[in-house]
């Protein structure tokens, strides 16, 4: 199992579009995410950051993917890109194998 967290923010590019143009917008990727469900993509959440967070990072809004191979989630990152994400989102990613508390901690210990 692959874990795959975006963290972005709206740029200004996002900002300009008007309410319908973002709605379009909105609707394809709504279809590119069926797509991917259908395959046995999870999505765990979407969520924006709250407020109230202790050291909030400067992002607004975050999704929580699994993706049952690796192939999935390389399909799913080149899926974004061509999408245009990039040109109306600051995003920043996070993707790991699922792994157990030991594990990590001996990788943190033998750092």
């Amino acid at each position: 199992m692959i874990y795959f967290v975006e963290l972005w923010r709206a740029k200004p590019s996002w900002e300009a579009l008007s309410t319908d143009e973002r709605t379009a917008y909105m609707g394809q990727v709504g279809s590119a995410i069926q797509g991917l469900i259908e395959q046995g993509v999870k999505i765990l959440t979407w969520s924006k950051n709250d407020e109230k967070t202790d050291r909030k990072i400067a992002y607004d809004y975050m999704a929580i993917w699994t993706f049952p191979n690796q192939e999935l989630a390389d399909g799913f990152q080149k899926l974004v890109e061509g999408a245009g994400w990039y040109n109306y989102f600051e995003q920043v990613n996070f993707m790991g194998a699922e792994d157990s508390v030991e594990n990590t901690i001996g990788q943190l210990i033998q750092i």
